[in-house]
């Protein structure tokens, strides 16, 4: 954990560094993103299982505050990067990068002291990577996993520039009216779970929240006014909150025994989504003239499969069920 913050305060920094001093500018860019791209991923793939290590009662709830706080983050950079900018210019754009380097930088010394519990207990051994790949379970849990991503960032990596097409407004409103509303209203549904999650039926929860999603993208997708569409947007973040840790959380009770090896490749899974969501969505969008409606269209497949996974592992499928009650 400490190592991952280092090397994302470093990738930060490097930022404001490399470009000027290799060749290529672009060059010095793109090391830079891959070093905090390690240290971020690196976060992505420990923290959940620490925190599914630690001895509380509800599990789903703690998984899902964790997550909660990742979307507070990503509405705080948007918010604070958008107010810096506005003043002092994106000119001054390495300062910002010094400034959110701080970040792990006081993370990493704040770990130092942070007590790690141990995910498996005493005596007992994690599932090695042969174990999961040959549980069809897991195939399915992974699947869900990239259909939980895919759906988050489809709408998400692209809501800045809807809003600013489908508005007619500047790069700085499109920010805060798209991805922040997005993040702030996923957000408030994890957090929602996080503070009631015991007496909410996970499964049921998550059959809801898909349900919402499609009919965001639905209403993104065909809805006549740019406004609505926007709306749908907002109602987006809302639906997709429970996903990433509600897969987590199923996968932890499903397979007690995954490790850190299953956090890892699930999260590889979701990360997968994340990436594959936007393209699949800014692929079909250049291939109908730009039509970036069509594109959100086309990325209701994911929570269609998502919807389909969860309805397989309710019914058995895999042949393990879960600690809790199906539907």
């Amino acid at each position: 954990m400490i190592a991952a913050h280092v090397m994302a305060a470093a990738g930060l920094v490097l930022l404001t560094i490399l470009p000027e001093i290799l060749p290529s500018p672009f060059m010095g860019i793109l090391t830079a993103v891959m070093v905090y791209a390690i240290g971020g991923g690196l976060l992505e793939v420990l923290v959940s299982p620490v925190v599914e290590a630690c001895p509380s009662d509800n599990k789903e709830k703690a998984m899902s505050m964790l997550h909660s706080f990742y979307c507070w983050g990503h509405a705080g950079v948007v918010l604070l990067s958008t107010v810096f900018f506005y003043f002092a210019g994106i000119a001054n754009w390495k300062i910002l990068a010094l400034i959110w380097a701080m970040v792990p930088i006081c993370n990493a010394f704040v770990f130092t002291k942070v007590p790690i519990a141990s995910l498996i207990e005493d005596g007992e051994k994690g599932m090695r990577l042969k174990d999961l790949f040959g549980m069809k379970v897991f195939w399915i849990l992974l699947v869900m996993m990239i259909c939980a991503g895919a759906s988050e960032q489809a709408v998400s990596q692209w809501a800045s520039t809807f809003a600013e097409k489908g508005l007619g407004i500047t790069k700085t409103a499109g920010d805060l009216a798209g991805p922040m509303t997005f993040a702030i209203l996923m957000g408030a549904s994890r957090a929602f779970y996080g503070k009631y999650g015991d007496r909410i039926h996970l499964e049921r929860f998550m059959v809801y929240s898909c349900i919402l999603c499609i009919l965001s993208y639905l209403g993104i997708a065909l809805l006549p006014l740019p406004q609505l569409s926007l709306i749908a947007c907002g109602v987006c973040g809302l639906s997709v909150g429970i996903m990433w840790p509600g897969t987590f959380s199923k996968a932890s009770a499903t397979l007690p025994k995954g490790g850190t090896a299953m956090f890892a490749l699930l999260a590889l899974g979701g990360d997968i989504g994340c990436s594959g969501g936007p393209t699949v969505v800014g692929m079909v969008s250049g291939a109908v003239g730009d039509d970036l409606k069509m594109g959100v269209l086309a990325g209701v497949v994911f929570p269609v499969l998502l919807l389909t996974g969860i309805g397989m592992l309710a019914t058995g499928t895999g042949k393990i069920k879960d600690k809790v009650d199906f539907m």
